[in-house]
This record gives structure tokens, C-alpha cells and sequence, in this order.
């Protein structure tokens, strides 16, 4: 290639580098090269390893030693004073002589230019993917990769030091904790510092700092990340890091168990915060909708969750073992609500669950009353003397509506039943526990009077997607307990078809449940009470209101009947 050439190469290549630096403006992307002293100094990094002659591709060299401002990224020249010289490089790297080696550090897996910066931008006009160098290597905490951009370089100056600080990457190697927003490690070191000072006191002694530090991430971070990966919740913020969700879930976690008074496991603080702040647009699109129906549609008409959604959304949150893992029990001094306390404790115990007991009061100044003091006091005694762990949130607000509020944190509402639905539309309208078993996807257990050992559960299905529901935890607990399970359909006409009854049987004799199936006639509320006489149940589930709420309300139910009659337990499934 002749010089004149070469010269209108080079010219070529200042327009380009004018394109590429007016995209940058537009699209926020710097084009700029990293200065290498810079990176050494804010990764710490400071031992060398010569590694000798290799090849090493184009793109993976980011930055240089000391002409970082005479090229673009992409080593496009950026001023003329350096035209003959890039000529003159480029006729050789053309005719028979070549380019001789540049020479390089590497950091991770980008590498800095430290002698050869125009024979780079001549390699990269000449279409050329790899050029031979003289590589020295850096070593580092932080790893380096290409696509690195100027400004990241302050988030791995922060893991740098974060490193520095912990020893982690010697600790546990392999962990990755790298974030992309800055002041995260601030939140991590605080943690550790908080964990180091419980593993003091626990353990009667001082923990060295790296023992707390392996302990922090083994029984701490991990088992959130496991949650993360397991509910894989990067697909929500494909942006973001492990770390990164780390850190959001222990904030909101938190925030939640502030707001609750009650302990909020990882699982469940990792699902809301999917649900909450998602970006995809079908749970944008929920979220909004959800708005828009609690705003213009009254409590009283509100037809709640569709069936199976508490299934589907709590059961993956918690251990195996246990279908009612917290359990949530409005409480108030009056006996009634006593006697649900004690139904939910002896469920808790049976359950190894977790009571989240709830009061509400008028106003913010009834926080403080004796009354509440002495709820407090109360039911603290009563999990101490069951041996089970609970705790007691006061709310401000009307009772029905925070029950339902702060439902999709229970897997079971134990709710002592003084006032059932009444017969008339116009009372039926104003039941406080016609509301909740209407918007709660959770199941309820009315607890009409004293307490009851539910042992032996009756079950009416009539095949509904609700009925459904309910003997999904009529089989449940009868396995368990292994008792009998009385399972009762009703026929409301000759023509009616008795496969209901026949499709629990099978689903009970399935799971190993000893089942005694009962097919009736008649009303239907008749015919389940009728049959809890006859066979001395001690236990009611059903499905929920079948009918929308409106008609529920102009033609009546079953499932109301059944609460006004009944002096056993009804557990109430949607």
C-alpha cells in the first residue's frame, strides 16, 4: 500500500471516530478507553506475572497505559498530530515486513495496552481479530471482562475493597458478589458486622472477623440466593445480579416484617418483590388491574382470587412437610376470639407453624392502650406455654378488610365466628366474615364456639373448582391424622349425576385415605349438617360461595346456612 493511501485510511478512520463519539452522546455508551494506572490502583491491583509472546484478540484490549485519550474504544484515532505515524504503520503492517508484537497487562480477561497503541488501530482498520503480544499479567480480586464500561469501574473499586475487607474470594472461591449500583458492599459489610455480634453472643466468645465473614455467607446469603435461583427471579430483572437481588430482598424483607409486625421468610419477601416490581407486562398489567378493581368495586361485591390461587402461590414458599405453615388468627378480648386462638395453637402445634396473631384497633393512639398491652401479653404466654413461635401485630383500620389484606401471608385464618352471615341481603351485605371469605384465597376456619380436636373432618363436594380445593386439604389432614374422612354429595334433582361423589372417592383412596362417601337429596345445607350429625364430625370443609356475589346474595348459599347452624368448625376453601 502506498503512503498516499495509508494517509486517506487514516483520514477515513477520524471520521469515523467523530461517528462513533456523536453515538456515544446519543445512546449514554462511552466510547472512551480505560486508563490502565486508574484501573491498577482503584482494583488493587499490584502483583505481575510475565506470561510472554501469545496472540490475543482485538477486541478484548480496552484500554492503555498512556495514550487512553488518543483513541476511541474501538481504537479509532481521535486526534490528526498522529496521521503520518499511523500512515507509516499502516504501509508496513501491509507489505511484506508486518507488524512486530505490541506489549500488554492483563487484568481478568481485557487487556491495557502499554507500547504498540497505533499498530492496534491499524490491526482493527485492516479487519484483523487477534495480534501477537508480549502479555505481562496483573492479578486481581476483581475480574475484568471486555464489555466493561468507564463507569463501572467505580462498582468494582467498591468489590475491590469489599474483598480487601472480608477475604471472600479466599474464603469461599468461586463466589461471585459482584452489583451494578453503587453502595451495596456498605449494606453487606453492615450485615456481617450485625451477624458477627449475634455469633458473639450466641456462642460466648469473639468470633474472629473471617469466621463470621464464611458464617454470614454459608447461613445467610446463600440460602437467600438458593431462593433467588429457585424461583428464578433474574428473569424478572435480567439486569441485575445475584447480589443485586440479594440485597433488594433483604431490604424489602424488612421493610415487610416493619410493616406486618410479623417475620416474613426469604421465600415469601423473594414472590412479593416479584410481584410488586416486575417489569414484565403481564404482572404490570395485574398490578394494575388489581388497582383498578379494589378502587371501583365495593368489598362487599369484590368476587376475590380465582380458585386455587392460594395453593398455587403459598404451598411453593414453605417446607414440605406442612400444608399450614403460618397461620393467621384475628385476636380481641372477647371470648370468641380466645377460643379461635386456641383452635389456631393447637393447629400450629400439629404443624410446627408460625401463629401471626393480628388486632386492629380504631386509631394510631389505640396502639398504646392497656388493652392491647395486655393482648400482647396474653397471647406471648399462650405460644410460650404451647411451645410454638408467634407473634402479635397491631393495625389501624377496619377488621375485615386488614384480615384480607395481610391473608396472602398465612396459609390458614382461624377466625372465631360470633356473628355468622346473616339471612337478609341487606345484613348479609355488612358481614365482616362474609368479606373475608370472599376476597381471601386463603382458606378460613370458622370457629363457631369451643374448641375442636378435628379429628373427624366431613367433606361436602359437589365437584366445583372450589369443592376441589377443599378436598385437596380434607385428604390432607385426614393422612396426616390419619382419621376417617366422611366425604357427602348432594343431589339437588333426580337428574343430577353422583360422578362428584365418585371422583373424591378415588381422589381420597388415591392418597391412602380411608373415605366413607355419603350421596344425598335435598337442600344442600340440610343435607351437610344432616350427615355431620349422623356421622359426629367434628370438622365441616367445603368450598366457597358458589354463585358471583351479587347473585350469592338475591338467591342465598349453602356455605351461610352451614355457619349459622353449625357448632363445628367450617373450614372454608376457595
Amino acid at each position: 500500500m502506498s503512503y498516499h493511501q495509508a494517509i486517506l485510511d487514516f483520514r477515513r478512520a477520524r471520521n469515523q471516530a467523530n461517528k462513533e463519539q456523536l453515538m456515544a452522546r446519543l445512546t449514554g455508551r462511552s466510547t472512551s478507553l480505560l486508563a490502565y494506572d486508574q484501573v491498577q490502583r482503584m482494583l488493587k491491583a499490584t502483583e505481575t506475572q510475565p506470561v510472554g509472546l501469545r496472540n490475543i484478540p482485538l477486541d478484548a484490549i480496552v484500554g492503555s497505559v498512556g495514550r487512553y485519550n488518543d483513541f476511541t474504544r474501538s481504537f479509532l484515532p481521535l486526534t490528526d498530530d498522529s496521521g503520518q505515524r499511523w500512515a507509516r504503520i499502516m504501509t508496513r503492517a501491509t507489505d511484506m515486513e508486518g507488524l512486530p508484537p505490541i506489549e500488554v497487562y492483563q487484568i481478568g480477561d481485557v487487556y491495557f495496552v502499554r507500547d504498540g497503541n497505533h499498530r492496534v488501530s491499524v490491526a482493527r482498520q485492516l479487519g484483523a481479530r487477534e495480534i501477537e503480544a508480549y502479555v505481562t499479567k496483573i492479578n486481581t480480586r476483581v475480574p475484568l471482562t471486555p464489555d466493561v464500561q468507564p463507569d463501572e469501574l467505580i462498582l468494582k473499586a467498591e468489590y475491590a475493597e469489599f474483598l480487601e475487607k472480608t477475604n471472600l474470594d479466599k474464603l469461599r472461591p468461586g463466589a461471585d458478589l459482584s452489583v451494578t449500583a453503587p453502595g451495596q458492599y456498605s449494606v453487606l459489610l453492615e450485615q456481617i458486622q450485625v451477624h458477627r455480634y449475634f455469633m458473639d453472643l450466641e456462642q460466648k466468645r469473639e468470633i474472629p472477623y473471617e469466621e463470621a465473614v464464611a458464617h454470614w455467607y454459608d447461613e445467610v446469603y446463600l440460602p437467600v440466593v438458593r431462593v433467588i435461583r429457585e424461583q428464578d427471579a433474574l428473569r424478572d430483572f435480567p439486569d441485575r445480579t445475584e447480589t443485586d437481588l440479594y440485597v433488594w430482598v433483604s431490604k424489602h424483607r424488612a421493610k415487610l416484617e416493619e410493616t406486618l409486625g410479623w417475620p416474613i421468610e426469604p421465600e415469601a419477601a423473594t414472590a412479593d418483590l416479584v410481584q410488586q416490581y416486575s417489569p414484565r407486562s403481564e404482572l404490570r398489567f395485574a398490578r394494575l388491574t388489581s388497582r383498578l378493581l379494589d378502587a371501583l368495586t365495593p368489598d362487599e361485591l369484590e368476587a376475590g382470587a380465582p380458585p386455587g390461587t392460594w395453593r398455587r402461590d403459598r404451598l411453593p414458599l414453605h417446607r414440605d412437610d406442612c400444608l399450614f405453615a403460618d397461620i393467621l388468627v384475628p385476636v380481641s378480648d372477647e371470648e370468641h376470639s380466645w377460643s379461635a386462638v386456641a383452635q389456631a395453637t393447637e393447629i400450629a402445634c400439629r404443624e410446627s407453624a408460625h401463629l401471626l396473631g393480628l388486632h386492629v384497633v380504631p386509631t394510631a393512639a389505640a396502639k398504646q392502650s392497656g388493652v392491647v398491652q395486655r393482648l400482647q401479653a396474653e397471647f406471648a404466654r399462650r405460644c410460650e406455654v404451647a411451645g410454638i413461635s408467634g407473634e402479635l401485630a397491631i393495625e389501624v383500620g377496619q377488621v375485615a378488610r386488614q384480615i384480607c389484606e395481610r391473608s396472602r401471608w398465612a396459609d390458614l385464618i382461624v377466625v372465631g365466628l360470633a356473628h355468622p352471615p346473616a339471612s337478609g341481603p341487606l345484613t348479609k351485605l355488612g358481614s365482616g366474615f362474609r368479606k373475608i371469605v370472599l376476597r381471601c384465597a386463603t382458606p378460613v376456619l370458622a370457629v363457631p364456639g369451643p374448641f375442636s380436636a378435628l379429628s373427624r373432618p366431613l367433606l361436602a363436594f359437589d365437584g366445583s373448582p372450589k369443592a376441589r380445593e377443599a378436598l385437596f386439604v380434607a385428604a390432607y389432614l385426614a393422612a396426616r391424622s390419619q382419621a376417617p374422612l366422611v366425604i357427602v354429595s348432594v343431589l339437588d334433582s333426580e337428574r343430577a349425576s353422583p360422578a362428584p361423589l365418585r371422583e373424591a372417592g378415588e381422589y381420597a383412596q388415591a392418597r391412602g385415605v380411608e373415605a366413607t362417601l355419603v350421596q344425598k337429596t335435598g337442600p344442600a345445607a340440610d343435607a351437610i349438617l344432616e350427615t355431620a350429625q349422623e356421622h359426629d364430625s367434628d370438622l365441616i370443609l367445603m368450598g366457597g360461595y358458589g354463585y358471583s356475589p351479587v347473585l350469592e346474595v338475591v338467591l342465598g348459599s349453602a356455605v351461610d346456612k352451614v355457619l349459622r347452624v353449625s357448632r363445628q368448625p367450617v373450614l372454608i376453601c376457595r
